[in-house]
């Protein structure tokens, strides 16, 4: 083994981390000839006394990735998938509490949602086949989000959505804005208002004596605030639409202290149909996907510190 680096040197190690990235596990819960599905995409992050293994190369406390990654299947089946977020709370635990060298443990969870296929009619199944219900499409909307991490006293649990797209084709307007000589776009008293939600959302639990939140309940409602918040805001700026998506849900959900947003203005532009003698009265635009404007801000209840990253690409 080499030299120790260490003596005499000014470099030292930093924080860091290791596990497996991107178990892709699908749990079926088979209630008789009914079928559930919970489709997980799941990352191990783990931290604590690893100096060794960076400085000398030593393996002694380092339970390997590949290990990680067998747990991850195992508890699938030992303790099931009730949600995102219960998931990853007992995988945390158990690395926390099972490795001593292990002091903090992170699991990042991405959910893809799939819904049952209707087969209900009769004309839609063979003479004498029962209704079918194991037969599932992937819904193309939104991929639900949880980062549990745990350091053996206390829990944080942000949970959340990417890819959401939403529209409203009226009640938005954009105008009043500054204006110098490189400003060309037109105030607009009738636009398209369009976005790819992306959100986070930090609960107020953090220790095991609290009664935790029912996670499962608590992502519909955060999800069905944010889009009754979007639906019935009149908006003036996508600033103020991203406030009262994130305002409805702190006000109406007691468990969740702050959201944060990043929201792409996905913009639509009116089609020049004169030259073809066609007036275009609000009815046909082209969708650009790029450059667009992307609105990111956070929203937190009174009394409460911000903690969720500002780029929500590293969490």
């Amino acid at each position: 083994m080499a030299d120790d680096p260490r003596p005499g040197r000014p470099v030292l190690l930093g924080q860091n981390q290791y596990g497996k990235a991107e178990n892709r596990v699908v749990k079926i819960t088979r209630d008789s000839a009914t079928h559930h599905i919970k489709d997980l995409n799941v990352s191990v992050a783990l931290s604590g006394d690893m100096d060794e293994v960076h400085y000398s190369g030593s393996n002694a406390n380092v339970l390997p990735t590949d290990t990680t990654k067998n747990t991850v299947y195992a508890f699938a089946k030992e303790h099931g998938i009730e949600s995102a977020e219960q998931f990853g709370i007992h995988l945390a635990r158990h690395f926390v509490t099972s490795q001593e060298p292990i002091r903090k443990a992170r699991i990042r969870v991405e959910e893809y949602a799939w819904e049952r296929i209707d087969t209900s009619g009769a004309a839609s199944r063979p003479s004498g086949a029962d209704d079918a219900k194991h037969s599932f499409v992937r819904k193309g909307q939104e991929t639900r989000l949880a980062q549990i991490t745990y350091d053996g006293s206390s829990w944080e649990v942000v949970s959340g959505l990417k890819d959401l797209v939403v529209m409203n084709s009226t009640d938005s307007e954009f105008w009043g804005f500054v204006k110098d000589e490189y400003t060309t776009l037109p105030e607009a008293r009738d636009r398209i208002l369009a976005t790819q939600v992306s959100a986070r959302w930090r609960f107020r639990w953090s220790r095991d004596e609290q009664p935790a939140p029912d996670w499962e309940t608590s992502y519909a409602q955060v999800r069905e605030h944010l889009l009754r918040a979007f639906a019935e805001t009149y908006s003036l700026s996508l600033q103020q639409t991203l406030y009262e998506m994130g305002s409805r849900i702190v006000d109406r959900c007691e468990e969740i202290d702050e959201v944060r947003f990043s929201l792409p203005n996905k913009h639509h532009f009116l089609v020049d149909l004169q030259p073809f003698g066609l007036k275009n009265d609000n009815e046909v635009y082209f969708a650009a996907d790029r450059p667009y404007g992307l609105i990111e801000a956070t929203v937190l209840r009174d009394g409460c510190t911000a903690m969720i990253p500002a780029d929500l690409t590293n969490l």
